[in-house]
């Protein structure tokens, strides 16, 4: 067997203490998300877990950065109306305006990655 690099990092994203969610600005209710590599490199960029209880929803918001997210479980509702469940991948451009919200609760893992969208 080859030996294991020290740099590797292991997180159990169903042990892990998540903190309250405020990737938006201000603390949303009923919703938590972890850290996995988000900002690890002072970018704002990375992976990370949210959590969201039944009933919550985020504040609607741009993405500076691609933002892809895969559904574990639950149930997550865009602005659209269509509703994403377990095995749905999203990826969205930098510049999109959106929020999304859950009736039963939903778990997923999400990327923030690529270059800054310019606005001028």
């Amino acid at each position: 067997m080859g030996q294991v690099n020290d740099s590797r990092s292991v997180v159990n994203i169903y042990d892990a203490p998540f903190k309250p969610y405020d990737m938006e600005g201000p603390v949303q209710e009923n919703m938590s998300y972890l850290s996995l590599t988000l900002n690890k490199d002072g970018n704002n960029m990375g992976f990370y877990v949210i959590r969201m209880e039944p009933g919550a929803g985020t504040i609607a918001h741009t993405h500076r950065y691609n933002e892809d997210y895969l559904i574990l479980e639950g149930d997550l509702i865009e602005p659209d109306g269509k509703v994403l469940g377990p095995g749905d991948f999203v990826h969205y451009d930098p510049g999109t305006y959106h929020n999304s919200r859950t009736e039963t609760g939903c778990f997923l893992i999400g990327c923030d990655w690529g270059r800054e969208r310019n606005e001028g």
